[in-house]
């Protein structure tokens, strides 16, 4: 909900709206407001992806929840692109979605376009990409979270977090910049971007944390003062285009192709209006010309920039000076909403001043005429090393103080939803004095993520990627719901509707196995797998053998031998998979078994590492830093070496001989 304006008391609150994107009819008011609630159990500060994915979890758990945004009117925004999933990023979308989160929902029902990637590679990393309108986006998730039982939205600037004055700190809720203060059990911090945002554009530096918003330049000095170390990350984004200026002979059409929807939720996908095709062109010699005589004036290259920047995601100043042997990058035109002439050039992330910018796009095929209605620039904020949270995304240093999102050094809408859900549950089963749910490398690429970040920590902006998941055959984006939705269900986070679905996907599934395994072929078939160009059989063989052949697909297997029940495309999907990846999913079964041995044996919290001098002083000051609560997690820890390990099981099982000799003593 929002508080509604009253008639008593009222509170002055700056509120800008703005007109179409680029264009001049922007007017301010002020919103009359008056909250007399101030007690809440979880405040979530900020409302980008990970804010509202936090915030719609803690309400949905029974949680009185207070989501505190700068502006109401930019919920979800998408300010670097107008896109949902890619590898890795698809799976994060579809695990959210089975969490019960909004992002695949919204998706799906404001999209403009979508296509399957990864498709060469198998289904362990096919998934999904969508363009999703850049203005409807924000206002469906905006309608989401006003009807949201338990969920209150203030606009407001939080400016310090409160807590109390132990030697283990706890927080107690926050001040805002007008002085007014809310109390609550757990706070989930959101930022983004927008903690010290300071925006480039060559020369041109403007204080935000994104274009025409500002920054939050309270909250980090109340981070610090807690004890929160920070570091300072570099974003970027690229120039917007004129559709109507584009020379359509010289660029390739890239259409939607008949994809499964985002959300499990959502049988098949039913846009309002005919999907959109994006546009690939390229960048030539004479873009890399352009760009290289005009380094000296890049924000990043001229010495404006002290942010760190993301590696997998690098500016085209950055691509022209790291990858100097290539004669082209791709560039993809991206249109931002259904009804605008607002293109996002793909893949040209800039911090260079506007002419040169508009002088580069001129040398790309198709863009030769192009007007650009807004330049790409890069934004640097302040985040926090995530080495310092607890797997649930709890602070190490603060008792009930979560961060999720960019502030952790992740990139990317996908990361910091999944990060926003995970702290939002944890805070709300905190705030209700229940225990804690962590996510697991074996279990989603949620958890390969956070583990990473706890763990690891990082030196850039982190991208989720396949190839950091150990297990991506048993963590695709299909069975994304068979993996979470009972989780989901469990926390309360499922709704009727979604856990309906979810069971009778899993019966069918069930069902469909069982048909395969107890139907059978035998030689009078024969003629039937010749004409399908396979070989034929000696003796009675089931359905499911056959379907594990490469040359038999289940659509062939439901044209012959129909089920009694109509199989939908999803359920189709699990049975084709499951049957032919079987032997392959079994070996992967079995390491995750390994795996979960490290995990189960448990590090006592009180361990001293510092005085387990068999322990390299490197794997002892690691290990006092992260405080690994398995000898799994452990094992990931940078410069943490197996002999360390051996040693420290050494001491835990010599710890564990002395703790069983006292008790004998004792009794």
């Amino acid at each position: 909900m929002i508080f509604p304006i009253p008639n008593n008391i009222p509170f002055y609150a700056k509120h800008t709206r703005p007109g179409a994107e680029g264009g001049s009819d922007k007017f301010s008011y002020d919103i009359i407001m008056h909250m007399n609630e101030t007690n809440f159990d979880v405040i979530v500060i900020g409302a980008g992806h990970a804010g509202c994915e936090a915030a719609l979890a803690s309400a949905r758990m029974g949680r009185k929840t207070l989501l505190v945004t700068l502006n109401t009117d930019r919920i979800s925004h998408m300010p670097c692109n107008c896109s949902i999933g890619g590898p890795a990023k698809g799976h994060l979308a579809r695990e959210i979605d089975a969490l019960g989160g909004e992002m695949g929902v919204t998706t799906d029902l404001t999209l403009t376009h979508i296509r399957f990637v990864g498709t060469g590679k198998g289904p362990a990393i096919q998934t999904l990409r969508a363009h999703a309108d850049k203005t409807l986006y924000p206002l469906r998730m905006r309608e989401v979270v006003e009807n949201q039982d338990n969920l209150t939205l203030l606009q407001g600037s939080a400016e310090e977090i409160l807590s109390t004055d132990a030697v283990r700190k706890r927080v107690v809720g926050i001040r805002l910049g007008d002085g007014r203060v809310f109390h609550s059990k757990t706070v989930v911090v959101t930022t983004g971007t927008f903690l010290n945002g300071l925006m480039h554009c060559g020369e041109k530096r403007t204080v935000g944390g994104r274009h025409g918003e500002d920054a939050a330049q309270g909250l980090s000095r109340s981070l610090a003062d807690l004890g929160i170390r920070l570091g300072r990350f570099k974003t970027g984004t690229t120039p917007r285009v004129d559709k109507k200026t584009i020379n359509w002979d010289r660029v390739e059409p890239i259409p939607s192709e008949d994809c499964p929807p985002f959300s499990f939720i959502h049988e098949k996908l039913n846009p309002p209006k005919p999907l959109l095709p994006c546009w690939y062109t390229h960048t030539t010699l004479e873009t890399h010309r352009i760009i290289k005589e005009n380094l000296h004036r890049s924000a990043l290259y001229g010495g404006h920039i002290k942010g760190v920047g993301p590696r997998y995601c690098p500016s085209i100043e950055d691509k022209i000076v790291r990858f100097a042997s290539k004669d082209s990058h791709p560039v993809f035109l991206e249109q931002e909403e259904w009804d605008s002439d607002w293109l996002y050039v793909q893949g040209m992330s800039t911090s260079l001043p506007e002419d040169v910018q508009i002088t580069f796009l001129h040398s790309l095929p198709g863009l030769e005429n192009v007007r650009m209605f807004r330049a790409g620039y890069a934004v640097e904020y302040d985040m926090a090393y995530p080495d310092l949270l607890h797997l649930t995304l709890e602070s190490k240093l603060v008792e009930g103080l979560f961060l999720a999102g960019q502030i952790n050094g992740t990139s990317g809408y996908e990361e910091a939803g999944a990060q926003g859900l995970v702290a939002g549950v944890n805070a709300a089963l905190l705030a209700g004095g229940e225990d804690p749910v962590t996510f697991n490398r074996k279990d989603s690429y949620t958890g390969v993520m956070i583990d990473d970040l706890v763990t690891k920590g990082v030196q850039d902006p982190y991208r989720m990627l396949t190839s950091r998941a150990e297990y991506r055959l048993s963590l695709r984006h299909d069975n994304a719901d068979m993996r979470l939705t009972p989780l989901a269900h469990k926390l309360g986070l499922a709704s009727e509707e979604r856990w309906s679905i979810f069971t009778r996907k899993r019966d069918a599934i069930e069902s469909e196995m069982d048909r395969l395994a107890n139907t059978f072929l035998t030689p009078r078939d024969n003629a039937m797998l010749r004409g399908a160009g396979t070989d034929p059989v000696g003796t009675k063989v089931s359905l499911r053998e056959i379907l594990r052949r490469p040359d038999i697909n289940y659509q062939w297997i439901r044209e012959h031998f129909p089920a009694d029940a109509p199989i939908t495309r999803d359920v189709a999907e699990q049975v084709e998979i499951q049957t032919k990846y079987e032997g392959y999913i079994d070996r992967q079964k079995a390491q995750i078994q390994d795996f979960s041995k490290m995990e189960s044996i448990l590090i006592p919290s009180e361990v001293e590492y510092k005085s387990i001098r068999t322990i390299s002083m490197e794997g002892r000051e690691q290990l006092t830093r992260i405080k690994p609560i398995s000898i799994g997690q452990a094992s990931r820890i940078p410069g943490v070496t197996p002999a360390d390990l051996q040693m420290l099981l050494i001491w835990m099982k010599r710890r564990s001989c002395e703790a069983r000799e006292e008790e004998a003593l004792d009794s």
